[in-house]
């Protein structure tokens, strides 16, 4: 048995019909249609011929209705339409054509009015001679309208037909009905529930691309929560107390205005890892994958710092006289190492973090290290005025009446004082606003191996945060 393939693509002209294409060949044949850029599976029609030479056709899995009129009457289209027709819907050319016409066309099946269908019917009336098409005049109008090829040549069949009537047959809506959702529901369902898309649609019922298309449309959206400090009525208050008190009492009761916060140094501290437990990458196909190794993922090495900072100041000319950069102090100690390792010799003094930071440590080093460094680099003319220096109340932290640290900040003509921020409010620190996010950041781009080495780094990314942004987080 012979295994013919048989290309309708090549149409019969009027001398040749398929029936004598067919008597051709007695075998069993696969045939390909491909006919007007439609293209059907090889497995779906089958050519069954026996001895008697009668043509069989059985179809496995074709959907008749989704086929439509591609393929039915074909024959006597063309020979309505004459031997220019036969030659535009024939050949592979048209198929092309017809596919570059439409190239800008949105893939869904265009959808025509019966006023634009009027409108095709009609240039192709006026382009005919006694009923009948001269050549390429379906492919003009479809250029001059831009109407899908097949779509003018569909319009001329029914209109011939139905003698000038190419309306469409759809009355009022059609297609798959829309799925309704009754949104408000989601108003009862759990927080925990509605998660993601997927748990939201399961708590409803419905698929979740339905429920897609709806966050799509802007019936639904999308919320990122975080968690804020809990507020008594107490700690409202004391906040409402702090904001008031930053008014300027010169401009009360016109206009109120903040004043410039120039005398107040904002003073806080943060732990910072050497690395992280999880890195994130962009790596070539080819490169393979980084190794990072530690002894103990759990107690990667850590810093503490302490840094001090107050609002840059500059001149009517735009230049910086103040950087209010006061310092970044790591809470570290050196000391001698107790064992030799292949890195140093017994007693060769390391950098270590201090194990506990107690309210002693933060005492220390405000004293040695916080007031030194203001004294040092305050503006000389405002030396004589009260600077403020603002922490938050962490258990760690002195008293605003320490003794000790009042009789160090009173030294060298200076008057420091010590503030506390309202409880459960780091939005009125400018260090946790925005500052320690940036520097993380900044040292996050950087490889460090050893905690000297963070240190520097810290300083130099300190150096390098312009004073304008600074300026911007107060």
């Amino acid at each position: 048995m012979n295994t013919s393939l048989f290309d309708l693509n090549h149409l019969p002209s009027d001398e040749e019909d398929m029936e004598d294409i067919v008597h051709r060949d007695s075998s069993i044949g696969v045939i390909p249609i491909m006919v007007h850029s439609y293209e059907y599976s090889t497995n779906n029609l089958i050519l069954d011929m026996g001895d008697n030479e009668e043509a069989r056709y059985r179809y496995w899995d074709v959907n008749v209705e989704s086929i439509e009129d591609d393929v039915r009457d074909d024959d006597q289209e063309y020979q309505g339409e004459g031997d220019e027709d036969i030659e535009e819907y024939g050949n592979e050319d048209a198929e092309v054509h017809e596919h570059s016409n439409v190239s800008n066309l949105s893939n869904k099946k265009l959808f025509l009015t019966n006023a634009q269908r009027m409108r095709v019917y009609n240039a192709l009336l006026e382009r005919s001679d006694r009923g009948k098409l001269r050549r390429n005049t379906t492919t003009e109008v479809s250029n001059l309208l831009s109407v899908p090829l097949r779509t003018v040549q569909r319009i001329w069949k029914l209109g011939k037909s139905t003698g000038g009537d190419v309306k469409h047959k759809k009355k009022k809506n059609c297609g798959r009905r829309k799925v309704q959702v009754d949104l408000s529901r989601i108003m009862d369902i759990e927080l925990n529930k509605r998660t993601t898309l997927r748990s939201l649609a399961e708590a409803l019922g419905i698929g979740h691309t339905v429920l897609f298309r709806h966050f799509k449309e802007g019936l639904i959206r999308r919320h990122s929560n975080t968690i804020k400090p809990y507020l008594k009525d107490e700690h409202k208050w004391v906040r409402l107390r702090f904001c008031l008190y930053m008014l300027d009492q010169s401009t009360i009761p016109c206009e109120p205005k903040f004043i410039g916060m120039y005398y107040i140094v904002h003073i806080d501290e943060k732990w910072f890892y050497i690395t992280k437990k999880t890195e994130k990458y962009y790596l070539l196909p080819i490169e393979s994958d980084p190794l990072r190794t530690c002894q103990s993922k759990n107690f990667i090495g850590k810093v503490m710092f302490l840094v001090a900072m107050a609002r840059p100041r500059f001149d009517s000319e735009g230049k910086e006289i103040f950087s209010g950069k006061i310092g970044v102090f790591p809470l570290v100690n050196r000391e001698p190492a107790i064992r030799r390792s292949r890195n140093r010799e017994a007693g060769t003094l390391v950098t270590k973090p201090i194990p506990s930071i107690t309210r002693d440590v933060i005492r220390r080093f405000l004293i040695e290290k916080v007031i030194p460094s203001i004294q040092s680099s305050w503006p000389i003319e405002d030396s004589g005025k009260t600077i403020f220096i603002q922490q938050d109340n962490a258990r760690t932290h002195i008293s605003p009446n320490d003794q000790e640290f009042h009789r160090a900040a009173t030294q060298n003509g200076f008057d420091i004082r010590l503030t506390c921020q309202p409880a459960n409010s780091p939005d009125l620190n400018i260090l946790d606003l925005g500052f320690f996010s940036a520097i993380q950041s900044l040292q996050q781009k950087k490889r460090q191996r050893r905690l000297m080495s963070l240190f520097l780094q810290w300083k130099s990314h300190l150096r390098s945060i312009q004073q304008r942004r600074l300026n911007g987080l107060g």
